[in-house]
């Protein structure tokens, strides 16, 4: 269920770290593009884009439609060093996001069980149809923990699963999602902390 890419992660973020600092890159300044950076520090863009994700979750930027991603102009980058140092390197914190993570979702379940409506029910199964692997699970609660209508909870998903995905490769088949479908519709509390065992 889960691979470890900690280090790959980690590294990126204080490639970035570094290049902000180098170019002295201020609030309102743009960066560079996903290829670009790629290039630039010589890794795989999809790591560029997981360090994007849990920069933009800090606050540290943010990514504009259309337009790149720019410095945002408050809480520090420096933020970013100390949380990775935190989250990414102590074998039990890396566990215990795993867990926080899980925790959230089951609560996230508990709080929309019978209140789909047949559209919600839809979209949820197009997000099922749509993904694969770790982008699976990620789209399908974040949809969920949106629907929710709980904006605290889904901060905290967004910030923990941000995480969490750089040190886990959290993904279940697509037969547990479609589980979580059902359980949704006709499940109880138990079916919700089953699906979790």
């Amino acid at each position: 269920m889960t691979k470890p890419n900690g280090k790959v992660y980690e590294g990126v973020l204080y490639q970035l770290k570094a290049y902000i600092e180098e170019n002295q890159l201020s609030p309102g300044d743009k960066l560079p593009s996903e290829r670009e950076l790629s290039e630039q520090l010589g890794v795989g863009r999809s790591s560029i884009r997981e360090a994007f994700r849990a920069m933009e979750l800090l606050g540290l930027i943010e990514t504009r439609r259309g337009e790149g991603t720019y410095m945002r102009s408050y809480r520090p980058y420096h933020m970013v060093e100390l949380l990775s140092n935190f989250l990414l390197t102590e074998k039990r914190t890396k566990k215990e996001l795993l867990t926080a993570m899980q925790m959230i979702e089951k609560e996230v379940l508990m709080i929309l069980q019978h209140k789909l409506d047949s559209h919600q029910l839809r979209r949820l199964k197009d997000i099922i149809e749509g993904y694969v692997g770790k982008e699976r699970h990620y789209h399908v609660f974040e949809y969920l923990s949106s629907t929710s209508e709980q904006e605290l909870l889904f901060s905290m998903w967004q910030f923990i699963a941000g995480f969490t995905n750089t040190v886990h490769n959290v993904h279940y088949d697509k037969s547990w999602y479609e589980s979580v479908t059902e359980t949704l519709q006709k499940g109880d509390a138990m079916d919700i902390i089953q699906l979790y065992r």
